[in-house]
């Protein structure tokens, strides 16, 4: 039987303390984003565990220090500020949505290394952020080629919620579209823990859209494909999703996710060696019944392992000096094995298919070494 981890103190019991490196581990315990949470805090706590084990970060304990990146972004922000300018953490990752990374990169990406893992709109280039995950340009631009070469789609219908990540995607899958000799033929962007689909509903009918591509986050996605089956539009279009793990497919339900199609670098299908190792020491630590492991939760066990890479390499915790050391840091995980270009991680990307509550993967869409 899975019991979870216990709880990691609240960032008030910590304290400066030179035996340890504190870093901020900022995820999302609530709102849309919420469903994933304990599979974040799972890869990470099981990250900084390795970590630990094979000796720490210069000779340091790693300790994880839990902030709700589900709350407002100006409140994270303003959360981990504090943290960061007591002397409390020595460096911030996590999975939190763009609106709260763009609250939270200017106030502490110059005073301690700060890594993003979650996928995003791309064009992040502050000093000392380090980003993990997938772009449009690496994630979205070749599903959509592939899925117009092979299905013959032209006519997208772009849903999203309405913040910053969906609407610069959005922007990019309007390039992309023509590309592929194809078109947006209509858009709408809702709140996040958007609750009612009927007249997007509607609008996707009536465009007579041949796919949508969703740019929902958690569970706002999760309604949305039991409203697009409900509503069979299924059988009528594909959908393509940059932000669809295996967490929301069990919540949306085999009966509505029929012609679903995801983006990302990592799915728990997938069953190479680094992967096999990675499923291995996660159902040791914590069992069957575990939350899964999808992309967006190991995301933060990758965010753990090249913050502690980064900090080797440099040696320090300066973040200029972590910057000048970054083109040459590179580490080995269930992604396989990761460098960076720029302040990016190079990595393999995959289009899969939703089978039920599972996906296959049906190619590979990028190679780490595709800019090199």
């Amino acid at each position: 039987m899975h019991r979870p981890p216990p709880r990691l103190p609240a960032p008030e019991w910590f304290t400066a303390d030179d035996s340890a490196l504190n870093v901020a581990l900022v995820y999302p315990m609530r709102g849309p984003a919420g469903i994933f949470g304990p599979t974040c805090e799972s890869c990470a706590r099981l990250a900084a565990e390795e970590v630990n084990k094979a000796g720490g970060v210069l000779g340091r304990e790693l300790r994880l220090v839990e902030v709700d990146g589900g709350a407002a972004p100006a409140e994270v922000a303003g959360q981990v500020a504090a943290l960061v300018e007591t002397g409390v953490v020595q460096g911030v990752t996590g999975w939190h949505i763009s609106s709260v990374r763009q609250a939270l990169a200017p106030r502490i990406a110059h005073r301690v290394p700060y890594v993003y893992t979650a996928l995003y709109e791309g064009g992040e280039n502050t000093e000392g952020v380090y980003l993990t995950s997938e772009t449009p340009a690496w994630q979205l631009l070749p599903a959509m080629r592939l899925l117009a070469e092979a299905r013959g789609v032209r006519r997208w219908f772009v849903v999203g919620n309405d913040y910053v990540w969906p609407r610069r995607t959005a922007r990019a899958a309007r390039r992309y579209v023509r590309e592929c000799r194809g078109r947006v033929c209509g858009e709408a962007y809702l709140p996040l823990g958007t609750e009612e689909f009927g007249e997007v509903m509607r609008r996707i009918e009536r465009a007579d859209a041949d796919a949508v591509l969703m740019l929902l986050v958690g569970s706002d996605a999760v309604r949305f494909n039991r409203a697009f089956a409900a509503a069979g539009l299924d059988q009528r279009c594909l959908r393509l999703s940059t932000l669809m793990d295996e967490n929301m497919l069990l919540a949306s339900g085999p009966e509505a996710t029929a012609d679903l199609f995801s983006t990302a670098g990592f799915f728990t299908s997938l069953a190479d060696r680094n992967s096999m190792d990675f499923h291995g020491s996660y159902a040791d630590r914590y069992g069957p019944d575990a939350p899964v492991p999808g992309s967006l939760g190991e995301s933060c066990y990758e965010g753990v392992l090249l913050l502690a890479a980064l900090i080797e390499r440099a040696r320090t915790l300066d973040v200029s000096a972590i910057d000048a050391a970054a083109a040459n840091v590179s580490y080995e995980g269930p992604r396989g094995l990761i460098g960076l270009d720029g302040r990016h991680a190079r990595q393999r990307i995959y289009l899969a298919q939703a089978d039920g509550l599972d996906f296959t993967v049906l190619a590979q869409l990028r190679s780490p070494y595709d800019l090199l």
